[in-house]
């Protein structure tokens, strides 16, 4: 919900899952500028064991397709995507921001016993992995129309993010996101005040239009 003119909500990510070394990964791939409700469960191997470090690649698993992914070498011929960084869990949605250019984002879960016993999504929740596509797509960049929101991005009247090059006229860039929308900056003409978000790290997007 949100009033007119000022309060708007953005949209989240697309869901997968993932599990490394005996670890589940819940891939949420935010490469859309909306959910859409693709959340889905698989398991996957490693290369190796052990968590997952700044710098490790994965890339799809044909044995758990079409959502299944797998740790691998960075020079394999299936590698996907790299992993900027590596946080918090984060149990409420919004709550973990990884870095400017995640295409991607991976919560790893820890699973113990044998996951034939256990349903898909299970798993105690560790850390999430913020990854960039190894190929020239990066959806996450600022303005290209998916990922986490981030300044540079463009977002609908309703707050939705969308590309910027083909953003319409009723479009507008962002400029800063921000707690308070007295803390906007000078050319905020179209302060978008969100809805509740127990967690999120901003509560206003300040914008003027594309």
């Amino acid at each position: 919900m949100f009033q007119h003119g000022s309060t708007r909500r953005t949209a989240a990510r697309r869901a997968g899952l993932v599990a490394v070394a005996g670890l589940s990964l819940a891939l949420v791939a935010a490469c859309g500028g909306k959910d859409t409700g693709s959340g889905s469960s698989s398991s996957a191997s490693s290369k190796g064991g052990g968590s997952w470090q700044v710098g490790d690649c994965g890339g799809p698993d044909p044995k758990q397709a079409p959502d299944g992914y797998r740790a691998m070498g960075c020079d394999e011929s299936g590698a996907t995507f790299k992993a900027l960084e590596v946080t918090s869990a984060g149990i409420l949605p919004g709550s973990v921001q990884c870095p400017a250019g995640t295409d991607l984002m991976i919560r790893v879960s820890v699973s113990y016993g044998s996951s034939k016993d256990k349903p898909k999504g299970s798993g105690i929740p560790t850390h999430t992995v913020c990854g960039r596509n190894l190929s020239g797509d990066h959806p996450g960049d600022a303005g290209a129309g998916g990922g986490q929101l981030v300044k540079g991005d463009c977002v609908s009247s309703t707050a939705q993010e969308v590309a910027c090059a083909s953003a319409g006229r009723d479009a507008f860039k962002v400029l800063d996101l921000v707690k308070e929308k007295e803390q906007c900056p000078s050319g905020t003409t179209e302060p978008m005040e969100l809805t509740l978000s127990i967690g999120r790290p901003y509560d206003v997007i300040c914008t003027e239009p594309v």
